[in-house]
């Protein structure tokens, strides 16, 4: 990644957060084994303060979509806040294989963490006791032949937690070679996972900030397929899209 590639991927910017465009194949932050991260970049995003903004939660190295970072500290407490709380609203769109007949439904499935020699995954684990409450409603928006396009929506923020719920169900995660493999085969397609939305209720006396994310380039022919048909956002010509939400931002407190 270049230094000022993540500028060009801000959704969102104002005095206490960013929201970035987080792209799919890259952690965002360094594991035990070092290489490449999204922290690493995040220097061009400092705006003047002294400090690069931080993450305020995370996504799987292999999803893309919107990310929310903390451009400092007493941010960072106020947006931790919200997601402790369950206030921070997170949709995501996935394509899926071995389609739900459903055309939504709930899935309650507890999750556990396994850690065997080969590496950590999860799991459910419905009947026992030290597993962790997870829970995602979900709906089908569109179909092509074994796909299906979906809506999720979280209510929990578990590791992993989509993908365990979906392979769960039988209709796991196109690209998902960790919880889909003994169904989907050997697919060599990257995951089909993406942060499409947040909607963070930051500021007390404003409407909740909403902020959306297009998928990205590798989900584009599956959910075509399954009837998206979305044009891409233009690209900003002269004052940055961010630029002028911040503004907006301003003129909205006065």
């Amino acid at each position: 990644m270049k230094p000022d590639d993540l500028l060009a991927r801000l959704l969102y910017r104002d005095s206490l957060m960013l929201i970035i465009d987080k792209p799919s194949g890259l952690p965002v932050h360094g594991g035990p084994k070092g290489g490449d991260n999204l922290e690493r970049h995040f220097d061009p995003l400092r705006f003047g303060l002294p400090k690069p903004p931080a993450l305020a939660h995370r996504l799987d190295r292999d999803t893309s979509g919107c990310l929310i970072l903390g451009r400092h500290t007493k941010a960072l407490r106020k947006l931790g806040k919200l997601f402790a709380e369950g206030r921070i609203e997170k949709t995501y769109w996935a394509v899926v294989g071995n389609a739900p007949v459903e055309t939504s439904g709930t899935i309650d499935l507890p999750l556990k963490k396994l850690t065997p020699k080969g590496g950590w995954k999860m799991t459910a684990a419905p009947n026992d006791p030290d597993a962790r409450p997870a829970v995602t409603d979900w709906r089908v928006l569109g179909r092509a032949g074994g796909l299906a396009w979906l809506e999720l929506k979280p209510r929990t923020g578990r590791t992993h937690q989509l993908r365990v719920h979906l392979g769960a169900i039988g209709s796991p995660i196109v690209g998902d070679k960790v919880y889909g493999a003994s169904l989907l085969g050997d697919d060599a397609a990257p995951l089909h996972l993406h942060a499409r939305q947040v909607i963070i209720p930051l500021y007390p006396s404003r409407a909740p900030i909403t902020i959306t994310a297009y998928p990205p380039p590798h989900m584009l022919t599956a959910l075509r397929a399954c009837g998206f048909d979305e044009a891409p956002p233009p690209v900003p010509s002269g004052e940055s899209a961010p630029a002028r939400q911040e503004e907006a931002s301003k003129n909205t407190a006065k």
